[in-house]
This record gives structure tokens, C-alpha cells and sequence, in this order.
């Protein structure tokens, strides 16, 4: 005897009957279902599928790519020797071969912006390096091992942050006025800069460590150490990167604030900062000695800020505005 037919109920009122699309008719299959011919794809292609396609990322690395032609050859575009003044020159305005005009001294401002593109961007790049190592290596080894460890590297840390920046590598600085070296500029701004990349580097270490990745190597016989260095640090690349992008114009504006206060670079380094600090005098009578190196760094670092944002957009999705 055959079993009879489920009905659906239908003790509805009217217009309240529902209706049930047949199983053919709804292709929940085809939407949920993943292709398995398309290659693998990892954080860092689709960082780098998001950068392509933002317009800030690209105007930003065409500007960051002159400003590095420019420091590495500054010969290109000028032939004027930048230590070369004049002083018959003096403040004289722009004309063939100098369309800057030249400063107090009968300097081409043209070739000293030209130059000093090197230097500012020398010590911006040193000290960025050297402080995302500095950092991230304090950071993990605080965030990896933990207790009196990351006691003691966390006091340290806010000794070094309740230091202002500046004013920490003023008194530095002093110290040690009778060295000349752009590394002396570098190791200061290493000294005092390192601790927002340390505690960025410690939550992602923190965080990293207690994945299933770790935990599964520790289970395979993998030494603390090996997955700090081939597991760890690795995938806590993305906020390290970002914040070492974001703080390289900072830097650069360090380094010409100390210059502009006469403790950075000596006055024989043809540098932004040097020269805005020497144009201060003739600001009034005559401007175009100051803008000149102020567009200059106005611009390098705004486009190491814009490239910092999109780096920021693309590593890490969470933090977008728009």
C-alpha cells in the first residue's frame, strides 16, 4: 500500500500562503561553490591586487620614484656644484641656468634643493630601517615569551616613550656636537624612535603565537627560537611594515627640524633643513629662498604619507575609512 502524499499546510488566511521554490530551481550549489582551478592567492598578492587599483598608492610611488632618481642622481638634473657661492650672486632672482635664483650667501637654490634631496632622504631611510629592527626585535621577544621578559622590555619601552622625541635628540645631540656624521643622526633617531614599533610588533607577536600554526610546530619538536624566527616574525610582517611606512616621513621632518634648529647636520651638508634655517633671515625680502626647499620636503613627505595610508588600507582592511 503506498504511502500518502505530505502536503504542505495550509491553514493560512488569505494572502498569507507561502511558497516553496523546488531544490532544482534554487542554485545554492553554484553560489556557494569555490572554483579549484584558480591558483592559490596569499596576504601579501591581495595587498598587492588592492594596492594596484588606489590611485593614492599610485601617485605616491611616482612621486616617492623621482625623489629617489633625483637623490641617487642628482647629477641628471643640475651640473652646478652645490657648495659653490657667490656672493656677488646674492639673493639675485632666477635667470638661464639657476631658476631658482640664488640665497644670501650667492648660492643656486636650484642645485642645493637638488642635492640636499640626498641627505634628507639618506637619514630618513637609515633611521626607518634601523628602528623597524630595533623595534620589532625588542617587540617579539616581549610579546613571544612573556612574563619577566616582557616586564622587564615593556618598562623599558615606557621609559623611552614618556621621552619626547625631539627633545630627547636636542639633548643628545648637544652631547655630542663635535661629530659630524649623518650616522650620528641616524643612530639618534633610532634611540628615541623604536618604541612605537615595539609595542606594535609585541600585539602582533602576541597575537601570532597563539594561532594553530605555532602550536602545531611546538607539537612537531620545533625549538621556541625556530618558530619565533621561520613562523612568528613572519606573519607579524604586516602591522610592523605599516607603521615603519607611516613614520619614514616623520623622520625626514626630524631630521630637517633638527637642522632648522642647528643641532642636526652641520652647516657644510647641503640638507632641507640647513637651508630653510639659513633662509629665515630674508623671509620677508625675499620668500623664494624659503619655499623652495619647504615644497621640497612638503612633497617627499606627503607622498611617503599617502604611500603609508595605502599600504595601511591594503595590510590591513579593518582600518579603512571608505
Amino acid at each position: 500500500m503506498a504511502e500518502p502524499t505530505r502536503k504542505e499546510s495550509t491553514a493560512t488566511l488569505p494572502g498569507q500562503e507561502r511558497y516553496v521554490a523546488p531544490i532544482d530551481e534554487t542554485p545554492l550549489q553554484a553560489v556557494d561553490s569555490i572554483d579549484e582551478s584558480a591558483p592559490a592567492t596569499s596576504m601579501w598578492a591581495d595587498a598587492w591586487r588592492t594596492l594596484r587599483r588606489n590611485p593614492m598608492f599610485i601617485i605616491s610611488a611616482i612621486l616617492i620614484i623621482f625623489v629617489i632618481f633625483v637623490a641617487l642622481f642628482p647629477g641628471v638634473l643640475t651640473k652646478q656644484n652645490p657648495n659653490y657661492c657667490n656672493l656677488d650672486n646674492s639673493l639675485e632672482p632666477a635667470k638661464a641656468g639657476h631658476p631658482f635664483g640664488f640665497d644670501l650667501q650667492g648660492c643656486d637654490v636650484y642645485t642645493r634643493t637638488i642635492y640636499g634631496t640626498r641627505t634628507s632622504l639618506s637619514v630618513g631611510l637609515l633611521s626607518t630601517i634601523l628602528v623597524v629592527v630595533l623595534g620589532a626585535f625588542i617587540g617579539a621577544l616581549a610579546g613571544f615569551f612573556g612574563g619577566w621578559v616582557d616586564a622587564v622590555l615593556s618598562r623599558l619601552t615606557d621609559i623611552f616613550l614618556a621621552l619626547p622625541i625631539l627633545l630627547g635628540a636636542i639633548v643628545v645631540l648637544q652631547m655630542f656636537k663635535t661629530s659630524t656624521s649623518i650616522w650620528k643622526l641616524v643612530l639618534v633617531i633610532t634611540l628615541f624612535g623604536w618604541v612605537s614599533t615595539a609595542r606594535i610588533a609585541r600585539g602582533a607577536v602576541m597575537e601570532a603565537k597563539n594561532l594553530e600554526f605555532n602550536t602545531a610546530s611546538t607539537a612537531l619538536g620545533s625549538t621556541p627560537w625556530r618558530n619565533l624566527i621561520r613562523h612568528i616574525i613572519p606573519n607579524s610582517l604586516a602591522p610592523i611594515i605599516v607603521i615603519g611606512t607611516t613614520s619614514l616621513g616623520s623622520y625626514i621632518v626630524l631630521e630637517a627640524t633638527l637642522s632648522f634648529l642647528g643641532v642636526g647636520l652641520p652647516t657644510t651638508t647641503v640638507s632641507w633643513g640647513g637651508d630653510i634655517s639659513s633662509a629665515q633671515s630674508v623671509l620677508r625680502t625675499n620668500p623664494s629662498v624659503l619655499f623652495y626647499p619647504s615644497a621640497a620636503l612638503a612633497i617627499t613627505v606627503l607622498a611617503f604619507i599617502m604611500m603609508g595610508d595605502a599600504v595601511k588600507d591594503a595590510l590591513d582592511p579593518k582600518s579603512r575609512t571608505a
